[in-house]
């Protein structure tokens, strides 16, 4: 198991909560060991922009694309689920992300911001990621922005997205399962027992 190290995320909280899910786990920006591992994890935390430019720098994006292409299972954390849409926009300025995923980031309509603390999302039926979990149970979230809105391009497999949703002023994208490729918008790492049972799942599908 990777947790990819470019320039962004918790690292070091990323990797003890996947170890405390019962995997072993290495931090490394080497793009052969993390094309080659059971299992990637991406962190993000800061701006939009700034996450996408460092994933790139150290091809990230293809590295992505070519464990997809593979059906190797990757996961998105917090910016690092963001970057997977095609774009964002933070204080007017528009940014590219990797395109994995059609959609726009931008800021939450919501009263208080940062949404920050611990919230219930809603998972669809047949959700991987959050089997063994009751409706009640909380994750914790720490973003000013989020991806709102999901539409299936042509393009994209047949296969209809598993998607999770949360409130905040809004509904917003909270988590989305599309094959090989997952990830939250909250933050498995600073969950407690719901984000260990979530990367558990997680891992229980490598």
């Amino acid at each position: 198991m990777v947790i990819l190290d470019y320039g962004s995320g918790n690292l070091r909280s990323a990797e003890r909560a996947v170890q405390r899910a019962g995997a072993e786990v290495e931090v490394t920006s080497d793009p052969k060991v993390a094309v080659d591992a059971d299992g990637l994890v991406v962190p993000g935390v800061g701006a939009f922009s700034a996450c996408a430019d460092g994933l790139r720098r150290v091809g990230g994006h293809k590295l992505i694309g070519k464990r997809l292409a593979g059906a190797r299972p990757v996961l998105g954390i917090c910016v690092g689920m963001q970057i997977l849409f095609e774009r964002g926009i933070e204080h007017g300025i528009e940014s590219e992300g990797i395109a994995e995923w059609p959609g726009v980031v931008d800021r939450l309509q919501a009263d208080v911001l940062p949404h920050m603390g611990w919230n219930t999302v809603r998972p669809p039926e047949g959700s991987a990621l959050f089997a063994g979990l009751d409706a009640d149970t909380r994750f914790y979230f720490v973003h000013s922005y989020a991806a709102r809105d999901w539409q299936l391009e042509s393009g994209l497999p047949d296969r209809q997205p598993l998607i999770t949703w949360a409130h905040h002023g809004e509904d917003f994208i909270a988590a989305v399962e599309n094959g090989p490729l997952c990830a939250t918008q909250f933050h498995p790492e600073k969950s407690g027992d719901a984000g260990a049972q979530l990367l558990r799942n997680w891992l229980a599908t490598l």
